[in-house]
């Protein structure tokens, strides 16, 4: 989704940072991959596990109880940059030119609570709404319509202002790489050939799919055969699936690879410790999570840099065997994993 004010053409060095879609596609860039990622038609090739900050450093959730799902102002620069504390590689943004996940802005006027399409603002009107960079501004209420249909006001404990793809290219800590997620008109069914040929010009992209969680009127969205086949007829370089999806059906895993795609996931159970654990014994390659800090201190502990000659080596051949073990079947400890996810799939 683009404001009709902007063009993803007009961000600067985009070419540097290749990026990512929704509906659709997506892409990897990282400062941390040494002389980048090669991102051939063979898939990037990551050189550990990946652990990506979702919107910065978490969603924000306004139905949570729990504190850290409304911790900072979700797409802002104080999250991002909140976010490059700990060891992520990536962090996620959603729309451009302009950053904002909802495909509505919802604000109070007058008493009256008012709805707006972002797709419908200029620039100017969109910047206008939450905190002002300016003292003397007061911005627009903001609200947010949860899934439940409830309205609640977007109330976090470090709020930040609205900001633009080019800001944060130009703001956030450059330990980080950008994962860009474009969205689409849900209403459209686009045309295979069209979205390869504008995307591919400027991005290194891959499909997100929900891996047939949710069943959508454009078929290609439905399932993880489907998002393999696209990529595979598209010359994408990967999949990024809702985790759900991939561990209902583990077995897709190999097919994604035996089609040389790379493949990374997202969604709540990426915010446990034992789900993101089990995701790299299955050779799945980065995770995208709500709870960074928390994430980011469980890899740390689960792939340890070895510091003995030849370092990085001994670890890249350690998980290799780690995987070779998993593959194709569970030890004792990792089907302990399993049951602790049970529940959580069915929730």
């Amino acid at each position: 989704m683009a404001l009709t004010a902007g063009h993803v053409s007009d961000v600067p060095n985009l070419d540097q940072v290749p990026e990512t879609t929704t509906t659709s596609l997506s892409s990897l860039f990282s400062p941390r991959f040494s002389k980048g990622a090669d991102v051939g038609r063979i898939g990037v090739k990551p050189r550990k596990f990946l652990v990506v900050g979702h919107r910065g450093s978490g969603m924000n959730s306004l139905q949570s109880s729990d504190r850290r799902m409304k911790a900072f102002k979700e797409n802002s620069i104080l999250s991002f940059n909140s976010a490059a504390r700990f060891p992520v590689d990536f962090v996620t943004k959603d729309d451009c030119p302009v950053i904002f996940h909802d495909n509505f802005i919802l604000s109070e006027e007058n008493g009256t609570l008012s709805e707006k399409s972002v797709t419908e603002l200029s620039l100017s009107e969109f910047l206008c709404y939450g905190p002002q960079r300016e003292p003397s501004k007061v911005g627009k209420s903001l609200f947010r319509k949860a899934k439940d249909g409830e309205i609640l006001s977007w109330n976090v404990e470090r709020d930040d202002s609205l900001c633009t793809l080019e800001e944060a290219f130009q703001k956030v800590n450059s330990s980080l790489g950008f994962n860009v997620e474009l969205k689409f008109d849900d209403r459209i069914v686009y045309q295979q050939e069209h979205l390869v040929h504008a995307l591919q010009s400027v991005l290194k992209v891959f499909f997100l799919t929900n891996g047939g969680n949710e069943i959508y009127y454009d078929v290609r969205r439905n399932s993880l055969e489907e998002g393999v086949k696209l990529c595979v007829e598209g010359g994408l370089q990967g999949i990024v699936s809702e985790v759900k999806g991939i561990l209902r059906n583990p077995g897709a895993v190999s097919k994604i690879k035996e089609a040389k795609l790379s493949l990374l996931t997202f969604g709540k159970l990426n915010n446990v410790p034992e789900a993101v654990h089990l995701q790299h014994l299955m050779g799945i390659e980065g995770v995208i999570v709500d709870l960074v800090q928390e994430i980011t201190e469980a890899v740390s502990e689960m792939i340890k840099p070895l510091k003995e000659q030849g370092g990085e080596e001994i670890l890249m051949e350690r998980e290799e065997q780690i995987r070779a073990k998993a593959k194709p079947q569970f030890m004792e400890n990792e089907l302990s994993f399993l049951l602790k996810l049970v529940p959580e799939l069915n929730s």
